[in-house]
């Protein structure tokens, strides 16, 4: 291996920094403050079959995908390591290329990654050979035999990961993470506003001793990601970001019948019952509707209240939302920070200006914070009276935007959660919990947490979507088996 600090203006193929192809560059900026962190290269096409070339070769003749569990574990949990020293840096680096506040990158970006990590690298020592039934058969020419099998859980081959800004640490671990503990091979492209953290993943593997060429990182734009989705070599993609782009992913990758996992977007429904304790309920659905400054694919931003309850219930998230801080997220008492670039703004603000031309009541919020010159800010935004099938109600926003609706039955609240062509998550408050989770079971999506849910994301717990919110899931068992193919092998006892 190589020294593990990255040159500037280098790539991460085959275990070294290489100089890109081609000359082009491009800033990485900070959107609490506009300022320029750094300047890396735009990958090209030449570069990515390089990368790909590199996943092959380690696949078809390096140790990784016949190594013992025992052994990538072991190199997993040196991973972990290298990365646990980085502890500092990589939550400072997370707060300056998302814009996350610090507890929050403390917390979910880096902590729950690592507990991830950590389940990923203990998942390498799974048994990947599962004993079936015995078998007894009678013999044509009399007596039985005895007959057995096994099913074995086999890698894929190259994973290719694409991953967008929002959380990119949290979501290239949970690429890379089962894909290299199953013996895959990858290659990951990080969004361009976002690939610092993506490096420090490389810098971290080589320094564990990860061979050459299992784990590759590349920037580029849309021929990379072309090349990604479409290239004979690679067997397997996994993509995180709009349904939009997913399905562009899905139908790429469908000419060479490649192993899909997508996750998608989201328009998650909040369900808040007329015996719901209302302010744990309007806790958590402004913590909902403001995390990560709305940019989360599973969050709640459609709020579904009880007629009978709704204006107390519009009170208590007003009052939450106006005790946030916003602000650098650098800063310890900021709560909120910036969306990720001005189109990003520019994009709620649209979402919100339509709302209000079309007749909703903007109960607050809705524009660019005063005194915050720089940076990509926008308000926390509560929004009512609005029609179910507005596209504030039905599109996801990627914005700090909630939309509250009121409700007669728990019939229709039910109706209207799964009138969207998402399906990734929701939610609901309850002093009945039987029949909060009566109502769960009838919700068409891939989660569902009842009374503000289990406290934290569990690793065992399988996370994804139904309808255009995705395929697969990521974590859990099922997670992990995603990337890998079962074959069978039988036998008999002579």
């Amino acid at each position: 291996m190589t020294s593990t600090g990255r040159p500037e203006g280098t790539l991460f193929i085959n275990g070294q920094w290489v100089a890109p192809a081609g000359d082009a560059s491009e800033p990485v900026v900070n959107p609490a403050t506009e300022a320029v962190l750094a300047t890396v290269p735009v990958g090209t096409d030449a570069d990515c079959n390089a990368a790909i070339a590199a996943a092959r070769e380690a696949f078809d003749h390096g140790p990784w995908p016949i190594m013992p569990g025992a052994e990538r574990a072991d190199l997993m949990t040196r991973f972990w390591d290298a990365l646990d020293k980085r502890h500092g840096d990589i939550v400072d680096l997370v707060i300056a290329e998302t814009g996350a506040p610090r507890p929050l990158a403390e917390g979910l970006h880096f902590q729950t990654s690592m507990d991830h990590l950590a389940f990923f690298a203990a998942a390498a020592r799974w048994n990947p050979v599962e004993s079936l039934p015995i078998d007894v058969t009678p013999k044509p020419t009399g007596g039985k035999l005895l007959g057995g099998g096994v099913q074995v859980h086999e890698p894929f081959g190259v994973v290719t990961g694409i991953t967008p800004f929002n959380f990119p640490f949290f979501i290239d671990v949970a690429k890379i993470g089962p894909a290299m503990a199953t013996g895959n091979t990858v290659v990951l492209k990080p969004s361009p506003f976002t690939p610092l953290e993506a490096f420090v993943l490389a810098e971290a593997a080589a320094e564990a001793g990860i061979p050459d060429g299992v784990l590759n990182v590349i920037t580029g734009g849309t021929d990379v990601g072309r090349r990604l989705t479409t290239d004979p070599r690679v067997d397997m993609v996994t993509f995180t970001g709009s349904d939009t782009v997913g399905a562009a992913v899905s139908e790429q990758a469908s000419a060479s019948i490649k192993k899909v996992l997508l996750e998608l977007g989201g328009k998650s429904a909040l369900i808040v019952r007329r015996d719901a304790d209302l302010e744990s309920a309007a806790q958590f659905a402004v913590g909902q509707y403001t995390l990560q400054a709305g940019q989360g694919c599973s969050l709640c931003t459609r709020h579904l209240v009880d007629e009978a309850v709704k204006a107390e219930f519009l009170d208590l998230m007003e009052a939450y939302t106006r005790q946030l801080q916003l602000g650098d997220p650098a800063e310890v008492t900021t709560t909120m920070g910036p969306l990720i670039r001005e189109s990003q703004r520019t994009r709620v603000s649209d979402y919100v200006d339509a709302a209000r031309q079309q007749g909703a009541r903007v109960v607050t919020g809705g524009q660019r914070p005063k005194g915050l010159d720089r940076g990509f800010f926008y308000e926390p935004t509560i929004v009512t009276d609005v029609g179910h099938g507005w596209p504030v109600a039905q599109e996801e926003i990627f914005g700090p935007v909630a939309v509250v609706h009121g409700f007669r039955t728990d019939d229709e609240a039910v109706a209207v959660a799964n009138d969207s062509e998402f399906g990734l998550s929701g939610a609901i408050f309850s002093a009945d919990s039987g029949t909060a989770y009566e109502m769960a079971l009838r919700i068409r999506t891939g989660g569902v947490a009842i009374n503000g849910g289990s406290g934290r994301m569990n690793s065992w717990a399988p996370f994804g979507g139904n309808k255009r919110s995705g395929i697969g899931r990521e974590y859990g068992l099922e997670g992990v088996r995603e990337y890998t193919q079962t074959k069978v092998i039988t036998f008999n006892a002579g």
